[in-house]
């Protein structure tokens, strides 16, 4: 019972655990790759606009998971970002697309526009 009051006020709880072992990922990888990660997360927490928790630690564990991938088979950083790492994480970012706050915001304006049009006729 505690437990979901304070998840009402917070957040999932779980979500947290799993961001926390993603971290712990993160922290284990070899330097370059790890850098990498690091970089690209600052981008898309900054630039991504996720508002649910269950799609970013979705979306940050399958980051970690392509670069232990990249890292076991020894491709280099460049190789999994290419050329224009923003339009990589760009690219990845759109994968989550539905969950960012921003897609909330357009339903609600095409929904407004299409009850103004309503109220028009």
């Amino acid at each position: 019972m505690v437990a979901s009051w304070i998840e009402k006020l917070t957040g999932s709880l779980e979500d947290k655990k799993q961001y926390r072992q993603y971290k712990e990922r993160v922290r284990a990888l070899p330097t370059p790759y790890r850098t990498a990660v690091e970089g690209i997360d600052r981008y898309v927490m900054y630039a991504g606009g996720i508002a649910d928790g269950a799609t970013l630690v979705r979306m940050v564990d399958d980051l970690a998971t392509l670069f232990e991938g990249a890292a076991a088979d020894g491709a280099s950083v460049r190789d999994v970002v290419g050329d224009d790492p923003v339009a990589f994480a760009e690219d990845f970012l759109s994968a989550y697309k539905d969950a960012q706050w921003i897609a909330t915001e357009r339903a609600r304006l095409t929904e407004a526009i299409a009850r103004a049009e309503q109220e028009q006729s």
